[in-house]
């Protein structure tokens, strides 16, 4: 079996209605390219049995129609025994992917970021040689196109400002559900990464500039699924204590290394 160029994770909770549909867009674009190489992993985060049923028997549907046509790309269903959040299964994920894929990667399973868009993200990292962190951003621009409610962006915009003021990571969206990481630079901090759920995506982006990562942070169509996990006003509260917390612990890990 050809080794994969990008192992992808696609962390499920409870999404037995909108990931059905977001695979058969996958397995479509899967099969109009051969390249680059997809391992598209979907790491169940301990959903209602009947739930991770039908993600598995999607899973199940794509592979043996990519195996039918030929297709060097592949799909897998891995199931976590409990729930443990967005970011935990995506650290699993990645341990479960092929050790020879040369770019590690996670995708949200809601389809906001649509299976074209992100194989427009996978083509440029597995191309360019400049780059080793590759972020999809929702920026409302000319020639993108990106549907939002107005909580979410503001709420997304407020947190963006106080990572800022934290890390200064110089990025405009660190939350956007698309990124990719040369494999490289991102295995050896596997145990290091300890945020289980939202704030992985920053984690990420501080532990990868510590290792002299290049990034790139590219505009691209997104559209607001509905159905949003994100309560108004709770989770904003928590995501500003836990990127204090975070910060605390990052600096002492530098103060002590």
């Amino acid at each position: 079996m050809t080794a994969p160029t990008i192992g992808v994770v696609i962390p499920a909770y409870n999404e037995g209605a909108r990931l059905p549909g977001f695979v058969e867009q996958l397995t479509r674009v899967c099969l109009a390219t051969a390249s680059p190489i997809l391992e598209l992993i979907v790491l169940d985060d301990g959903s209602a049995p009947e739930q991770a049923a039908k993600e598995r028997a999607s899973i199940e549907a794509a592979q043996a129609r990519l195996t039918r046509e030929g297709s060097p790309h592949r799909f897998r269903f891995v199931a976590a025994e409990r729930n443990s959040g967005k970011g935990s299964a995506i650290r699993k994920g990645w341990r479960e992917a092929d050790p020879q894929a040369e770019w590690l990667a996670f995708l949200d399973a809601d389809g906001a970021v649509s299976a074209d868009e992100f194989l427009r993200l996978a083509t440029l990292a597995a191309t360019s040689r400049d780059f080793d962190v590759v972020v999809g951003s929702r920026v409302q621009m000319a020639g993108r196109h990106v549907e939002r409610s107005l909580f979410r962006h503001l709420q997304g915009r407020v947190f963006a400002t106080l990572t800022d003021l934290q890390f200064h990571l110089g990025y405009y969206d660190t939350q956007c559900g698309a990124k990719l990481f040369r494999a490289s630079l991102l295995r050896p901090l596997l145990d290091r990464l300890q945020e289980d759920r939202w704030l992985l995506d920053v984690e990420l982006l501080v532990l990868m500039r510590e290792q002299g990562a290049r990034p790139l942070e590219v505009p691209i169509d997104w559209a607001d699924a509905g159905d949003s996990k994100v309560r108004f006003g709770v989770d904003a509260v928590r995501m500003f204590l836990g990127l204090k917390k975070m910060h605390r612990r990052l600096h002492l890990l530098q103060k002590h290394t």
